[in-house]
């Protein structure tokens, strides 16, 4: 996980970027890593070595600074004279902050508009021509919040189990989706996506750089989760990102299938935000303060509501050149196998989402039911059977992930999709893992007495990062299962970088296809496989569900 350093300022000096560097950070001092400085695209750099004997770069510049006239532009790049001394992590895209009290905080993060930055994790043996796979990960948030310096985003453990781990920072909100007419003018026909194009900008870095810290830029696998695993599929989606990974792994949402506005309808959310901020043209805009904006920006993470403007996913004639239909259709994206997870208690079983799950008893599930399916509702009970209360939470939620819109069936149709347009494999994982919560732990946007596996549960996991959920206050009692669970899915991840296939001795992991939907199921009693029941998911395609309003339930979980 990321250490505390001493203070320490950086040596690199700024050629052609749009700001100063950021005030210096406390932090631990260097420890010299043997061959550095490594020469990038953008000059040369000096990382730390870990007492693991990891060799961390952490706050390594991918773009110029976005702001001044470059808020609300392309990723521009870099160059900088001297060498970068990449020793601490950098301020996170602004958004709003983290209350101390829920799931995911591991303390405090400085946040600003500076903050077009990498972190990389290379293993002690790393050295050029190494050709190690490399896992490139974009965090999730709902596309308003997240940082790559976020403890169980770290990547030392990777890096220890054999791959060259990669994060980046990418601008989030307002600042990083919106489309404006004047932007539309000014950058030749196209505007929006800059959270896309920040990632896109980040992923060439790694190709052109990545073998100068042991990486095989033909061995790039790119994952994410929540928003991240949507973002993943904009990559796979976009010709900008053809070339630049071998595969992509989605946690929590595989999106094939959403569609775009188009840039004319999209342009109205930048004209409410002008009109908002009082600011006379395009120059104002980028005049205000970030903060200003924050607070006009519509949130819904970390326990805070705001009512504010919310930006579309865009064609903006760039990243985004025409709808996931045709794009699929005509090839434009890359054909790359994908790794499709879900958990057992995921976003799609909240009760706003899906009201069956708020059922605790046999009675209130049928009752639900019957609002849910009117008519058809015996029919839904004989699929999905209940006889006592003890059945009631699992029923509910293996509806809710099989149901349209569900994870599962989700997976389904990025599956039917990958194979028809694509050719190529897809893997699909169950995550039902509970986190080993101690006796009486109190998380803010959690019920630790009831939640399952919630939605980011499973990253962690992937990544060797579960310690980091007592790293500010103990939460968790993790038993030598959780880290041998651990241990087993890092391995899948890294075989899918190093070969396109995510299968090891530890786990036989069948490719989905539509014959023999088969997907791993992910937990400490043993990883099996098990198969779709396509019989319950074709009826519940066949039978919307009638919306239904239900009381706040208090069913807490975390968000990103």
């Amino acid at each position: 996980m990321a250490k505390a350093r001493g203070m320490a300022f950086r040596t690199a000096l700024w050629v052609g970027a749009a700001a100063l560097v950021p005030a210096a950070i406390m932090a631990d001092p260097m420890v010299p890593i043997s061959g550095d400085p490594v020469v990038t695209s953008g000059g040369s750099v000096a990382g730390s070595l870990l007492p693991s004997g990891v060799r961390a770069y952490l706050g390594i510049p991918y773009a110029q600074p976005p702001v001044n006239d470059l808020r609300w532009q392309p990723p521009k790049p870099i160059k900088w004279n001297g060498v970068w001394n990449a020793d601490r992590h950098t301020p996170e895209c602004i958004q709003v902050l983290r209350r101390h009290d829920i799931n995911h905080y591991f303390g405090e993060e400085a946040s600003g508009e500076d903050c077009l930055y990498l972190n990389l994790w290379a293993p002690p043996s790393a050295k050029p021509g190494a050709k190690l796979p490399v896992v490139v990960f974009i965090f999730g948030g709902g596309g308003t919040i997240g940082s790559a310096g976020m403890a169980h985003y770290d990547g030392e453990a990777m890096a220890k189990a054999g791959a060259v781990f990669v994060n980046m920072n990418y601008r989030v909100g307002l600042l990083g989706q919106m489309p404006h007419p004047e932007l539309t003018r000014e950058q030749g026909g196209h505007s929006g996506s800059y959270s896309y194009l920040d990632q896109n900008a980040a992923l060439r870095w790694v190709h052109d750089n990545i073998a100068a810290f042991g990486g095989d830029p033909d061995k790039v696998v790119i994952a994410g989760q929540s928003f991240g695993a949507s973002a993943v599929a904009e990559q796979v989606m976009s010709p900008l990102s053809k070339g630049l990974f071998r595969g992509a792994f989605m946690s929590s949402g595989c999106n094939y299938t959403r569609e775009y506005t188009p840039l004319a309808a999209a342009e109205k959310t930048g004209l409410e935000l002008q009109k908002r901020l009082g600011a006379a043209n395009l120059a104002e805009m980028r005049n205000a303060p970030a903060d200003r904006i924050l607070a006009l920006q519509a949130e819904t993470q970390n326990m805070t509501v705001n009512a504010g403007l919310q930006t579309p996913r865009v064609i903006d004639g760039l990243m985004i050149t025409s709808t996931k239909a045709a794009t699929l259709a005509n090839r434009t994206g890359s054909a790359v196998p994908i790794v499709i997870g879900f958990n057992d208690d995921d976003n799609d079983a909240l009760p706003e989402r899906y009201p069956l799950t708020a059922a605790r008893t046999v009675a209130e599930y049928q009752d639900i039911a019957r609002k849910m399916y009117g008519a058809d509702a015996d029919a839904f009970l004989k699929l999905y059977p209940v006889k006592t209360d003890a059945d009631v939470w699992a029923m509910a939620r293996r509806a809710a992930t099989e149901s349209p819109g569900g994870f599962m069936a989700n997976a389904r149709d990025c599956g039917q999709l990958q194979a028809k347009f694509l050719g190529q494999p897809t893997y699909v994982n169950y995550f039902a893992q509970r986190h080993a919560y101690i006796p009486g732990a109190v998380i803010a946007d959690q019920n630790t007495q009831t939640v399952g596996a919630y939605h980011n549960a499973d990253i962690p996991y992937w990544f060797g990062t579960i310690e980091s959920f007592n790293r500010v206050r103990p939460t968790r009692a993790w038993t030598d299962q959780d880290r041998a669970l651990s241990a087993t899915m890092m391995q899948s991840l890294i075989a899918f970088a190093e070969t396109g296939n995510p299968n090891t001795a530890a786990v036989k992991w069948p490719a989905w296809t539509a014959a023999s939907p088969q997907y791993v199921v992910l937990a400490n009693k043993g990883i099996t496989t098990a198969k779709m029941d396509l019989k319950r998911m074709d009826w519940l395609a066949a039978h919307p569900a009638a919306p239904v309003t239900l009381p706040k339930t208090g069913d807490l979980r975390a968000h990103d």
